[in-house]
C-alpha cells in the first residue's frame, strides 16, 4: 500500500521529502511507526527493520505524470486511510483504480485546453494584439504534437527538440517580421506546457530539505530539458535565417491584459490536465493569488525576488482554501500556481539567448536561478506556516489547548 501511494505521490509532482513524510505519517497510524522510507524522483524504498533479516521493498516509480483529478483522488484516499485505517488490500485496489480510470475529456478538449494554454501564457508574459493569432496556432501546433508524442514513444523521446523547432520554423515562416522582432515572445508560450518550471522548483525544495541526490539528479533533468528546448528554436531560428531571437515586442496591451490571460490559463488547465470536477474556480483562485503574489513581490524586492513573496501568499492561502467544502486538495492548486511563476520560462529565454550570442542571455540565466531558489524558499516557508496553524487549529479544537 504504501509503495503504490509513494508511485502515485511521485507521479503528481511532489518532492520526495514530502512524500517521504506523508508515507512515514499514514505508516504510523497504521502503527508501523518503525519503518524506514527513502524516496528518490523513480524509486520508493521501505525497510521493515523489525524483521531478521529486515525486509527491504522496492518500488520503482516509473509511473507517467498524474492527471489532476487522479492527484485529486489520490490525496483524498490518503486522507481517508489515516482517519479510518482502511484494509491495505482495499487502498491498493483503489489506487489501481485511480489510475485506470480514463480522462474525462477526449483529444479535442484536451487540445483546446492547450491553445487556451497558450494565448493564456501569452497575454501573461507578452500582450500584444497582433501576436494572438500567432499564439493560437502555434498552440494548436505543439498540442498536436504532446498528444500525439504522449501515444507515440520515439517522438517522444525527441519531443522538446521538435517542438521547439517546428514552432519557431512556422512562426518565422508564417510572420517573419513579426518574428523578427520578437521571437521568443511568439514561441514560449506555445512551448509552456514543456517547460520544466515545476521541476526545478521542485528540484530546489528537495536540495534546500537535504534531499541532495533527488534535487541534484531532477535539476540536472530541467536543466536538460531546457537545452533541448534551446536547441530545437535555435535550429529553427537558423532555419529561418532570423538573426536573434529578440523578446522586444511592439504595442502591449492594457494592464487587463495578464488579468484576461489568467482566465484563459484557469481554463486550459482544467481541460488541459483533466482537472476534478468543479475545480475550475479553485485554480483560477491559486493562479491569480500567485499571480498578484508576485506583482506585490515586484514591487516590493524586484523581479529576481518577485516569486518569494508569491510563494509565501500563495502557498497558506491555497492550504486554508483547501479546507472549504468541495474545494480540490492543496497539491491541485499547488501545481497550477507554481506556474505562474514561470521559472522555466525565464530560463528558457536566458539560456537560449546565451546560446544565439544574445547580450543579456547569461544575466537573464542567473536571474532564474535567484527567480527558482526564491520561489522553493517561499514554498518551503509558506508550507511550514500553513501546516503549523493547522496543527495549532486541530490541538485547539481538540481541546488540548485551554
Amino acid at each position: 500500500m504504501l509503495g503504490m501511494l509513494g508511485r502515485m505521490l511521485l507521479a503528481g509532482s511532489q518532492p520526495t521529502n514530502e512524500v517521504a513524510a506523508s508515507l512515514r505519517s499514514l505508516a504510523g497510524t497504521y502503527g508501523n511507526s518503525e519503518l524506514r522510507i527513502i524516496t528518490l524522483p523513480t524509486l520508493v524504498l521501505i525497510e521493515d527493520p523489525l524483521t531478521v533479516p529486515a525486509n527491504t521493498s522496492v518500488f520503482d516509480a516509473d509511473q507517467p505524470a498524474l492527471r489532476l483529478d487522479q492527484v485529486d483522488a489520490i490525496e483524498r484516499l490518503m486522507h481517508r486511510a489515516a482517519e479510518t485505517q482502511l484494509a491495505p488490500a482495499a487502498v491498493s485496489e483503489e489506487v489501481a483504480q485511480i489510475i485506470r480510470t480514463p480522462p474525462r475529456f477526449g483529444f479535442w478538449a484536451s487540445l483546446s485546453g492547450h491553445v487556451l494554454l497558450t494565448v493564456g501564457f501569452g497575454l501573461v508574459l507578452s500582450p500584444t494584439l497582433p501576436a494572438l493569432p500567432i499564439y493560437a496556432a502555434l498552440g494548436l501546433l505543439v498540442g498536436l504534437l504532446v498528444l500525439l508524442g504522449s501515444r507515440v514513444r520515439t517522438l517522444a523521446l525527441v519531443l522538446p527538440v521538435v517542438a521547439a523547432f517546428i514552432a519557431t520554423a512556422i512562426a518565422g515562416l508564417i510572420a517573419p517580421e513579426l518574428a523578427s522582432q520578437s521571437m521568443l515572445s511568439l514561441v514560449t508560450p506555445a512551448i509552456a506546457s514543456m517547460l520544466p518550471g515545476l521541476t526545478l522548483t521542485i528540484a530546489t525544495v528537495e536540495l534546500t530539505n537535504g534531499q541532495i541526490i533527488a534535487g541534484a539528479s531532477r535539476l540536472l533533468y530541467g536543466f536538460a530539458t531546457l537545452s533541448l528546448l534551446a536547441f530545437g528554436l535555435y535550429m529553427g531560428i537558423v532555419v529561418t535565417g532570423i538573426a536573434t531571437p529578440h523578446t522586444a515586442t511592439g504595442d502591449r496591451l492594457g494592464a487587463w491584459a495578464p488579468w484576461v490571460g489568467i482566465v484563459f490559463v484557469a481554463v486550459g488547465y482544467y481541460l488541459y490536465s483533466v482537472a476534478p470536477k468543479g475545480s475550475l474556480i479553485w485554480i483560477l483562485f491559486a493562479l491569480s493569488v500567485a499571480y498578484a503574489g508576485q506583482l506585490l513581490g515586484h514591487l516590493l524586492l524586484g523581479a529576481t525576488l518577485s516569486g518569494l513573496v508569491g510563494a509565501l501568499i500563495a502557498v497558506p492561502a491555497i492550504y486554508l482554501a483547501s479546507h472549504i467544502p468541495r474545494a480540490p486538495q492543496p497539491a491541485v492548486m499547488l501545481t497550477c500556481a507554481y506556474w505562474m511563476m514561470v521559472p522555466g520560462t525565464l530560463g528558457f529565454i536566458g539560456l537560449t539567448e546565451t546560446v544565439v550570442g544574445t547580450a543579456g542571455g547569461g544575466n537573464a540565466l542567473l536571474q532564474t536561478i535567484g527567480g527558482i531558489f526564491a520561489i522553493a524558499i517561499g514554498m518551503v516557508i509558506g508550507t511550514g506556516i500553513s501546516r503549523d496553524t493547522g496543527a495549532v487549529a486541530r490541538a485547539w479544537h481538540g481541546g488540548r489547548i485551554r
